[in-house]
């Protein structure tokens, strides 16, 4: 997968991740740029999660939008 598909899924995806945690913000998505082990950082620090229930809430979104792909 190129970058520019990267990105633009990246994009297309963001929606549904701030849908599903509200609390993350543009300059968190800024810092995530699509990659997992951020988004794993700020979906702990933002939502107060453990690391273990940040991986679960991560691999049900995942399930749901199984076409997304991660940059790493």
């Amino acid at each position: 997968m190129n970058e520019d598909t990267i990105k633009g899924n990246w994009k297309q995806f963001k929606g549904n991740m701030i849908e599903q945690w509200g609390k993350l913000t543009d300059d968190d998505f800024d810092v995530i740029d699509g990659r997992r082990e951020q988004l794993l950082g700020k979906l702990q620090e933002r939502q107060g999660l453990a690391r273990d229930a940040a991986e679960k809430q991560l691999k049900e979104w995942h399930a749901r939008y199984p076409d997304f792909r991660f940059n790493d």
